[in-house]
């Protein structure tokens, strides 16, 4: 055999196992990480079953946030949202007692965004990054999210 051909199939088969050896570590490194803090209990945390009951709407209207500032910007840019929160009947009234912590939540999730962000970010987007930290802080606080999910009924970023 040509010595050529001996050196790329040896650098063929070391580059193969090498790629399998660190697939392996990987997803045994993956199997044995610990679940830790809100993700871990976002994750746990069991599915709400589906009711035949139709489901109830809270509003929480006129969500009022400064945009961070790039850099190099002089102006003042702001976004508004209203939101609405799914839930069913038996958790209407919790949903509704929760709007001022729902609110601080929302403000505190939303002022992170600069301008550029918020501007290149569909509904559907702050929609999720909005669940992803109610989750989380109902999760912080092992305490049951009295609704489903939050929707966006307005958004604006000016």
């Amino acid at each position: 055999m040509n010595s050529k051909l001996k050196m790329m199939i040896g650098v063929v088969a070391v580059v193969l196992v090498a790629a399998g050896a660190a697939g392996g570590a990987m997803w045994w490194m993956k199997s044995q990480e610990p679940a830790h803090g809100a993700e871990a209990a976002a994750k746990a945390a069991p599915k709400k079953e589906k009711s035949d009951a139709p489901p109830k709407y809270v509003t929480l209207d006129k969500v009022i946030v400064m945009l961070r500032r790039a850099p190099n910007e002089a102006s003042t840019h702001y976004l508004s949202a209203d939101l609405v929160l799914a839930t069913d009947a038996k958790g209407e009234k919790p949903t509704k007692e929760h709007l001022p912590l729902l609110r601080a939540i929302a403000v505190r999730s939303l002022s992170s965004f600069t301008m550029a962000q918020a501007s290149t970010m569909t509904v559907e987007q702050v929609a999720a990054q909005l669940n992803k930290t109610f989750d989380a802080n109902y999760a912080s606080e092992e305490r049951e999210k009295p609704f489903g999910e939050v929707m966006i009924g307005k958004l604006i970023v000016e």
